[in-house]
């Protein structure tokens, strides 16, 4: 042994020191995770990206809607086209559950179209004031219906040029009173509920109504348009909740990629948004 060295002597504990050894480092392992996809984001041979307007998809976003809405229909009550067209104008940034509450006393004080049209809008007013906006909406309600009085001979217009011709009847309001009490579905109702699930559902990217109303006709069957409507209507009130959508409870969960989605089982796409 040469001078100076010492060799390593057994620690005081009696217990000799294993030998270390260097420990490798550890091999990094790539995991892919696999997408489920509901409403496929690619075609079978992963090339082509799926068309959210497909007619599959289209079909199978109105058997759900079916399933859950079988007999969905307007929620304003009603007796008569004028009592529907009344309600419909009233309804403008106010709820149906409110408006029910006013329209049952209207319709008792004014029975037909005809007392409405006898009225000043500042007659009307403090009966209708808790939907909102009651003044510009007195003026409608009187103003449609003496027009029906002296243009149409009392009777509400079945036909779309006619309706828009009425003081406060737009395009949706029209389109309630055609399909709800005329059964003409010459169009697709865009109310705030249709407006914000069509968008969410990429069934349109425009953010005007007409434009969604166009849109949504060229994806929807024609015979689908009244139903259809009011089931997403439906929707929006019970599961599509604007402010917190109930995703996990949504049927239409997994064929679904809104951006702003509370729970999911699929990819999100950032355009699709309400």
């Amino acid at each position: 042994m040469a001078r100076g060295v010492i060799t390593r002597q057994p620690g005081k504990s009696g217990r000799h020191e294993a030998v270390r050894k260097p420990v490798p480092q550890r091999e990094r392992v790539s995991v892919k995770h696999e997408r489920v996809p509901v409403s496929k984001t690619k075609a079978s041979n992963g090339k082509k990206k799926c068309d959210p307007l497909s007619p599959e998809r289209i079909q199978e976003i109105l058997k759900r809607l079916d399933q859950l809405y079988p007999d969905a229909t307007c929620a304003l009550t009603h007796r008569s086209a004028w009592e529907l067209l009344a309600a419909t104008i009233l309804s403008a940034q106010s709820t149906d559950v409110n408006v029910n509450r006013v329209t049952p006393e209207i319709f008792r004080k004014y029975p037909t179209v005809n007392d409405f049209a006898a009225l000043t809008p500042e007659q009307l007013e403090p009966d209708i004031r808790s939907t909102g906006f009651f003044r510009n909406k007195s003026k409608s309600v009187v103003g449609a219906a003496k027009r029906i009085v002296s243009e149409f001979g009392g009777n509400v217009p079945d036909n779309m040029d006619d309706l828009l011709s009425l003081p406060g009847v737009a395009r949706k309001t029209a389109n309630v009173v055609l399909g709800t009490w005329f059964k003409k579905g010459v169009g697709i109702v865009v109310d705030t509920h249709v407006y914000r699930i069509s968008r969410r559902l990429e069934l349109t990217k425009q953010d005007d109504p007409k434009k969604i109303e166009q849109d949504l006709m060229k994806v929807i069957p024609p015979e689908k348009w009244i139903l259809f409507a009011h089931q997403l209507i439906w929707h929006g009130r019970k599961l599509c909740i604007a402010r917190k959508p109930k995703c996990a409870e949504c049927t239409l969960e997994n064929i679904c990629h809104a951006a702003d989605k509370t729970w999911t089982t699929v990819e999100t796409r950032k355009n699709a948004r309400p």
